[in-house]
């Protein structure tokens, strides 16, 4: 326990203290975020915050974990180093998303063949228990790269996608601690003490962005932590040492954990293919910008959709129980009347805001 304190306070104090010096060669070197209609802020602001959240976890995971827990640590680390390297870059000399998604992609192959990062059960959705080896390879892999894109799309305003990842790597860190999983514990627990450094420096008015370095490691963080998650708690282990631990309908309950940045991922990719555009094609649809569209700050917004993330964090684990399609259909079904009544009100405040002009 003491380690996973010492881990927060570790990574807390190297980011803390590592952002001024990386503002000031940032605004020296003009490596800044010069604001577009696309944006939704008007300042020009530095843009290399995750290189402060980088330094922070790492420092603090190989300072604080023992050296005989660390085993597969090293491949996490490795991706963690692919994913930084390839952020930084993007941060300085923006890359084509074909470069990036060869970066990711590769991250998440480390993870699941050489870290055992991997899902191997669908837990019943489906009738589908245990799964094939290569199926197994090709979902986990894919949902690494869906969760780190998830959190590259939700970095839109001050503080969103650092509060959302701390409010993920609490609730997955905190069981992993309870189940006496230490190395995951520390991930975790070093992640939240950089982001909240960082955020001290990235609330209204932001002194700096963390850009794809940070959003992108925060993602591949939170990837990690989800299928470790869903993982154990298939682990008959688990069920003999711990039994009152095991969460019931993991998949559906690692899915309510990251409703935010998950959902909304989906909902902007169906709403772009639906216009005929590309995926990826860039536009101010994301929820955090419906919000603003309402009227509501940066900060407003962040807490606003920080309260709903925890809400239906809380939704899943009372509602375990009705099994994980279940539970899935009643959180798409929620997510989709929530945003659908959202985007209806936000058209309706256009309207009339043109109407008046």
């Amino acid at each position: 326990m003491y380690d996973i304190i010492l881990s927060f306070i570790t990574a807390f104090s190297v980011t803390f203290f590592a952002i001024p010096s990386i503002i000031s060669v940032a605004k020296q070197k003009n490596l800044v975020d010069i604001p577009t209609e696309r944006h939704s802020h008007t300042e020009i602001t530095p843009s290399l915050g995750g290189i402060g959240i980088f330094a922070g976890v790492i420092f603090s995971i190989v300072m604080w974990t023992p050296f005989e827990a660390f085993g597969d640590l090293q491949y996490i680390l490795a991706a963690f180093v692919i994913i930084f390297l390839m952020g930084a870059k993007d941060d300085i000399a923006p890359m084509s998303p074909y470069k990036k998604m060869v970066g990711q992609l590769m991250a998440a192959t480390i993870l699941v063949y050489r870290a055992n990062i991997k899902i191997t059960s669908l837990y019943g959705i489906f009738g589908v228990y245990d799964l094939p080896e290569a199926f197994a390879v090709i979902l986990s892999i894919f949902t690494i790269f869906i969760i780190i894109n998830a959190f590259n799309l939700i970095d839109g305003i001050n503080g969103l996608a650092g509060s959302i990842s701390i409010l993920i790597s609490l609730s997955f860190g905190a069981w992993f601690l309870l189940i006496d999983r230490m190395d995951m514990a520390m991930v975790a627990f070093s992640s939240i003490g950089a982001t909240v450094a960082f955020l001290n420096y990235n609330f209204t008015p932001a002194k700096i962005f963390m850009g794809d370095t940070g959003s992108l490691l925060l993602g591949l963080i939170s990837s990690i932590l989800t299928l470790k998650f869903i993982e154990h708690n298939g682990d008959p282990l688990l069920m003999e040492v711990h039994p009152n631990l095991v969460i019931k309908s993991t998949p559906a309950v690692a899915i309510g954990v990251l409703i935010i940045p998950l959902f909304d991922t989906l909902r902007v990719f169906v709403t772009r293919m639906a216009k005929g555009h590309s995926p990826f094609y860039p536009d101010k649809t994301h929820i955090h910008h419906l919000l603003l569209d309402c009227g509501m700050s940066h900060t407003q917004g962040t807490i606003t959709l920080i309260f709903v993330n925890v809400c239906f964090i809380l939704l899943v684990y009372f509602l375990q129980d009705i099994g994980s399609l279940n539970l899935i259909l009643l959180l798409l079904g929620i997510a989709t009347v929530s945003s659908g009544t959202l985007y209806l009100y936000t058209r309706r405040i256009r309207i009339i805001r043109n109407a008046n002009t």
